[in-house]
Parts: C-alpha cells; sequence; structure tokens
C-alpha cells in the first residue's frame, strides 16, 4: 500500500511529526494527553495492524501490537545504539523482563522473545517439558535392571526376557529409533521382516516366536510409559496363527505310556497327570513340602508349593491321589532334599527330562503336540470333564487369570459325544408327546383339533 494513501481509522506517526516521542509511550497516556479518540493499532483495520518502527532515545524499537500482554505492555525488540544484537522486553506479572537475544536478526529476535513468553506461560500452569527420550538401545539396560529386580526367584523369565530383548535389538532400526517414536508403522514393518525369517533349523520362524518377542517389546513400553519416559504406548498386535498344543494323554493310552517310561520320568509323569504341577514345579519339589498323610479331617495327603517356585509367585496345596501317595513313599521320603534327584543329589536338568520323553514319544508313534507340559494339561481337562468350576481349576493349577482356566478346559471329543447324546434325548423326549400345550399329550391336541 502506498505511503500517501490515507488509510481510514489510522493515523500514522512518522518520524518527522514526533522526532523525540519518549520511550513511555502508551495507548493510555497518549489518549490522556492529546484528548483524541486512541488511533493506535488496537482501532486499525486488520489489514494495516502490523509492525512499526520508531526511534527514541535508547536507540530503535519495533512494537508488535498483535502480542499485547497483561498490564497493557506492548512485547518489543530492539537495538542498543552501541550495538548490532537486538534485544527484548516486557513486563511479566508486574517484573519487567529484559534480555539480549545474541541476535543481530530482528526475525529471530522476536522467535526468541516468543519463546521465551511460551517457557514462562508453561511455568505459570505448571507445564513441564519432557525431556528426550532415549533410543531403544540406551533404555534397554535399564529394563533388563528392572525384569532381574522384579523377577530375582525366576532366573528362567529373565533369560526369557534378555534373550527376547536381544532379538529387539539386532533390527537396527529398533535400537536406534528414540522410543516415543516407535509406532505402529514401524512395529509391522518388525513383523513382517521377521515373519520371513527363518529358524536355526532352517523352518520359518513360528508366528509364537515373533509373539514372544512383541511381547516383550509392549511391556518395555509400558515400563516406559509408567515411569513417564514416554507419553503413550503404541496398540501392539500379535500375529495370528499361533499353534497352540491342546494334546491331552488319554486314560486308553495313559497305562501304555507310563510303562514305556524309564525312571524318572516314569514318577515324574504320574506327579504332573495327577497334580498338573509344571515341569520346573515338579523338579524343583522337596521333601519338607510334602505330606504323604492327611492332617486333621482331611481325606488326602497334601504336597505345598512354595510361591517362589511358581510361575505366576502365587503358592498352593495340593491334594495327593492314591496312586502318587505310594509313589512317593517308594522313592525313601527324607526330611529334607529334592523329591527328583540324579544319583549324587544334584538337580534334574529338564532337558534330560524332555529326551527322555521324545524317545517315548517317537517309539510309540504319538503327534508332536504331546510334550511334557501336556500332562499338566491332561491334568487340567479331567478336572473340567469332571463338572469343577473355572475358579477351582484357577486355584489348583495356579493360574494367574480365570481366562486361562477356561481355555484349559476344553471338552473332549468323549465328553462332545455324551453331550450330543443328552440333547438327542431331551429332543425325542419332547417330540414324543410328553409335554406339551396345557400339558395334554400330543395325541390328545390332535384329536381336538381333528
Amino acid at each position: 500500500m502506498p505511503d500517501s494513501m490515507p488509510t481510514p481509522g489510522y493515523r500514522r506517526v512518522t518520524l518527522e511529526q514526533e522526532p523525540r516521542r519518549k520511550l513511555e509511550r502508551t495507548p493510555q497516556n497518549l489518549s490522556e494527553k492529546n484528548s483524541r479518540p486512541e488511533p493506535l493499532f488496537t482501532q486499525a483495520p486488520l489489514a494495516v495492524r502490523q509492525m512499526s518502527e520508531f526511534r527514541g532515545s535508547a536507540g530503535i524499537f519495533t512494537r508488535r501490537p498483535r502480542d499485547i500482554i497483561e498490564g497493557g505492555d506492548y512485547p518489543m525488540v530492539f537495538k542498543h545504539p552501541k550495538s548490532d544484537n537486538w534485544y527484548y522486553k516486557f513486563h511479566w506479572r508486574g517484573d519487567l523482563v529484559r534480555r539480549s537475544t545474541r541476535q543481530t536478526n530482528k526475525r529471530l529476535a522476536e522467535q526468541l522473545e516468543a519463546a521465551h513468553k511460551t517457557a514462562l506461560a508453561k511455568g505459570e500452569v505448571g507445564i513441564k517439558e519432557r525431556a528426550v527420550a532415549p533410543t531403544l538401545a540406551v533404555f534397554a539396560p535399564r529394563f533388563a535392571e528392572a525384569i532381574e529386580t522384579q523377577c530375582a526367584d525366576k532366573p528362567a523369565t529373565v533369560s526369557f526376557y534378555k534373550e527376547k530383548l536381544g532379538n529387539l535389538l539386532d533390527w537396527a532400526p529398533f535400537a536406534k529409533a528414540k522410543l516415543d517414536k516407535i509406532d505402529e508403522a514401524m512395529i509391522d514393518e518388525y513383523k513382517n521382516k521377521r515373519s520371513r525369517q527363518v529358524s536355526r533349523r532352517k523352518i520359518p520362524l513360528a508366528p509364537a516366536s515373533v509373539n514372544r518377542e512383541l511381547a516383550t517389546l509392549r511391556r518395555l513400553l509400558r515400563m516406559a510409559h509408567e515411569w513417564k519416559v514416554i507419553d503413550r504406548v503404541p496398540r501392539i498386535r500379535l500375529l495370528g496363527g499361533e499353534h497352540r498344543r491342546e494334546f491331552v494323554l488319554g486314560h486308553d493310552l495313559e497305562p501304555a505310556y507310563l510303562g514305556a517310561c524309564a525312571q524318572p520320568l516314569r514318577d515324574i509323569a504320574l506327579l504332573m497327570i495327577d497334580s498338573g504341577l509344571r515341569m520346573g514345579e515338579a523338579l524343583s519339589l522337596c521333601w519338607q513340602d510334602v505330606k504323604t498323610e492327611p492332617v486333621g479331617a482331611a481325606k488326602y495327603g497334601y504336597l505345598t508349593v512354595r510361591a517362589r517356585k511358581s510361575k505366576n509367585s502365587k503358592g498352593r496345596n495340593l491334594p495327593l491321589s492314591q496312586r502318587v501317595q505310594e509313589m512317593l513313599k517308594t522313592r525313601e521320603p527324607a526330611e529334607n532334599g529334592l523329591v527328583f534327584h540324579r544319583k549324587d543329589g544334584t538337580p534334574l536338568l529338564p532337558t534330560s527330562v524332555n529326551q527322555q520323553h521324545s524317545r517315548v514319544r517317537t517309539d510309540m508313534k504319538l503327534p508332536a503336540d504331546f510334550t511334557p507340559h501336556s500332562l499338566r494339561h491332561t491334568f487340567g481337562t479331567r478336572l473340567g470333564e469332571s463338572g469343577a468350576e473355572a475358579f477351582t481349576i484357577m486355584k489348583l493349577m495356579g493360574h494367574s487369570s480365570v481366562t486361562i482356566s477356561q481355555f484349559y478346559v476344553h471338552p473332549s471329543p468323549d465328553t462332545i459325544e455324551r453331550a450330543f447324546e443328552k440333547l438327542q434325548a431331551i429332543n425325542e423326549k419332547g417330540r414324543s408327546g410328553v409335554v406339551l400345550e396345557k400339558g395334554l399329550p400330543a395325541n390328545s391336541i390332535e384329536e381336538d383339533a381333528a
């Protein structure tokens, strides 16, 4: 817009008209002194509400009417006559704030002034700037240390998380990414990459293996969120198609399997079938936790699973079946020490028991899904078939959630057939004319209709 063109509602103050205007120029004192309607920027049309420079006794000043702050003062940036740098000054809560920007560019000086005001405003309402999030590689040792503390009595769990964490760090984009930059897109990219890889046995990596790594990442990010390192945890969707082993040892196969097992697998398998112990719980069972004779009004002896020995740190007492009591009595009970051990008294390793089981399974030509853990699954399934409630199963098996107990209780083919037989009997009874309208037999209703 040309300088000569007048603008309605706006009077431009030039250096020639007011060469010695003092620094204390405000809308209030101008209005009182000149007794005229205030023509300053707040009354000007929006198109001409722009910065205006004027010269005062201290140098050149820039006022921005669009940034009026509390107290009626205009924020301003200015140059000192003896310096090439720009300064800014404004009032905040009645105090004068004056700083040197150490910049010779006026636009940068204005940005620094705005940043200073923003910082003051955030501090006023209690907002704190969050520290820069660390990368996954930097945060990983802190996570591993927390796992070691929380799972100090579960070395297998600690080893599991360290192994899966190492797999996550092997992917460079994850290792170098800041925690707050790990989002759903990056996680999906990792899933696609891992799904195409092969295992050490030269077969495609199973979805269960990838899901365990994703579960480790999810726990790490949740821990970071709990420690206020990140603001949100991305949604992590597990891969589908994960194979669940649901093999149940039937009553018809049980004698043949136990007969083919050598010691100590035979006694360990019998204990797991009748008590539902995990492999680790069975191998760590001590004689001081076994009571082969009933106590008080109880009908059965019992064994105690200590919290430190249990996967979910929940101790429990389990009744002993008759054949388990007899088996334990034949193993020379002692006051202390392990129930199952080597000849020299050292603990048995799960790998040695697994190898014994694999040989028996191969000889009997049983499915590969039949693992030692299937013996525990057999116990839970038989409980469900006997009519035990899910909460009872949760208590006996030491589950952390009743949802897991419901998964273990699935009907066998025999149970499904028995349920269908009952349904068929009810349907046939209904169609036979025993129950129908108004309590009359079906043939009576047909005669009345005729």
